[in-house]
């Protein structure tokens, strides 16, 4: 699927994580007690002394519940993305989207600028930032949508969606569908059931990309390369709609 323009380019509030703050972002144990603005975070603090600081309604995190056994995430090396979409195919394969308008876990944006009077264009790959704090999950009121407790990953009990679409309307990315064959929401699960229930290592977009844009793993291990990327010193990394308060764990750099 490709998304043409980046409708919303202007209200994406894409910010920046300097090195030292994105290494406490990431640390176990604390949790942000503001939002991005500017390209900066407001504060970080211990998550235990986290609620005293952030409205009520705001769900902190406590030890126990965050961060999971494994917590997953993905860096998109994005200048890398050549808009092939084997990502995309790679996908539909493996999760069986189907092929209605609208419906996919993963997508390709792109947009053309103007560059020393050339035409320049810029691909971004899009999935579900699988966040911190997902207003999907928040609003579902059938509990439908849910954290996986050992990996972090936002999942769908499709038996307990009842298609009221609530979690497509809070979701800040745009990132869900209404699934007619199964009659429920679905998204991105990082290959929770396809591939990783099978000791595979890679979703399938990550693995079928030619170019290596994507880099999954466990955002705790010290050995993996999400790791080592998220860690790099002097290294540019956004996200983005860090207005939403979501935190997302999807990371983007130019690679």
């Amino acid at each position: 699927m490709n998304i043409e323009d980046l409708e919303r380019e202007n209200n994406e509030g894409i910010a920046t994580l300097p090195l030292q703050e994105r290494r406490k972002f990431l640390k176990m144990g604390l949790a942000v007690s503001g939002v991005f603005l500017g390209g900066s975070v407001l504060s970080l603090t211990s998550a235990v002394h986290a609620a005293d600081q952030i409205a009520p309604e705001v769900d902190i995190p406590t030890d126990g519940q965050y961060p999971y056994p494994k917590h997953y995430g993905m860096v998109m090396r994005q200048n890398r993305c050549v808009g092939c979409e084997k990502c995309v195919e790679g996908c539909k394969q493996t999760n069986h989207v189907p092929d209605d308008h609208g419906a996919y876990r993963t997508a390709i944006q792109s947009r053309v600028t103007i560059e020393d009077g050339a035409e320049k264009r810029e691909f971004r790959p899009v999935l579900c930032n699988q966040c911190n704090r997902p207003p999907c999950v928040r609003v579902c009121p059938t509990k439908a949508t849910y954290k996986d407790p050992a990996t972090g990953i936002v999942v769908m009990d499709y038996d307990k969606c009842i298609g009221c679409k609530t979690c497509m309307a809070a979701c800040p990315y745009n990132a869900r569908y209404f699934n007619e064959e199964k009659y429920a929401i679905d998204k991105c699960n990082f290959c929770i059931d396809t591939r990783l229930a099978a000791g595979e290592k890679e979703t399938a977009c990550a693995a079928v990309c030619p170019a290596r844009v994507r880099i999954f793993g466990d955002l705790k291990d010290k050995t993996s390369e999400i790791y080592r990327l998220l860690h790099t010193p002097d290294t540019k990394i956004w996200v983005l709609r860090p207005d939403t308060g979501a935190l997302p764990n999807v990371f983007y750099m130019n690679g």
